[in-house]
């Protein structure tokens, strides 16, 4: 898995090439983003700061496993992707990233995401790929516990000082059939289109609720 993208940074706004290909893509998807409420999985950050110049509403959470979900810890809201306390069709907009892999059960959380998003809603998100086409399953949880299937990988966690947050999962290719597994439609893996060359930003996951 090649993460050496994440040392690029924008210096106006120390946005990641990761954030700067979400904002991209969002921009070519949607160019007008002032009539959408929307649902970022994570509660600061360049890209938090990009949505709140650009939508309508934004409602953001962290997972907060000491908070019951749907409350708020310091002014930010607890939420189990896996479980999500919001009605159905609350949002026009869904974004997070980096985030799914790190969910045990990520088919649950992609039916939670399509059951939150309105008809015509669109979800934008990223996760680590590696080159081939099948996700390699990590580890998962059993009866409770976590099973390691492979050696364990951790990811750093600003939010708790940098300690690392497990990985379950390496995504592959399929994470496009996952996401349509879903309900999800016009699902694409897509860079953005407009990217200058020199600069090599990451593909993200876009997919569409269906409109009917």
């Amino acid at each position: 898995m090649n993460r050496s993208d994440h040392g690029v940074r924008c210096l106006r706004c120390a946005a990641s090439s990761i954030h700067l290909a979400m904002g991209a893509v969002l921009l070519e998807e949607l160019p007008d983003l002032t009539d959408r409420d929307a649902y970022e999985l994570s509660a600061r950050g360049p890209l938090v700061a990009f949505l709140r110049r650009k939508v309508r509403s934004l409602q953001v959470s962290e997972f907060l496993p000491e908070v019951p979900f749907g409350h708020e810890k310091d002014s930010i809201r607890s939420e189990d992707v896996q479980q999500l306390t919001f009605a159905d069709e609350t949002f026009d907009l869904i974004t997070h990233t980096e985030v799914l892999e790190h969910v045990p059960d990520d088919r649950s959380a992609l039916a939670e995401l399509h059951r939150v998003l309105r008809a015509g809603g669109v979800l934008v998100f990223s996760v680590p790929l590696h080159e081939g086409e099948v996700t390699i399953e990590r580890a998962r949880l059993r009866d409770g516990r976590i099973e390691h299937l492979l050696p364990a990988v951790l990811h750093g966690d600003p939010l708790r000082g940098g300690a690392g947050i497990l990985a379950f999962r390496d995504y592959g290719g399929d994470i496009v059939e996952r996401v349509r597994a879903a309900g999800f439609v016009r699902v694409e893996l897509r860079a953005p289109r407009m990217a200058p060359s020199w600069l090599k930003l990451r593909k993200v996951i876009i997919a569409h609720k269906d409109a009917q």
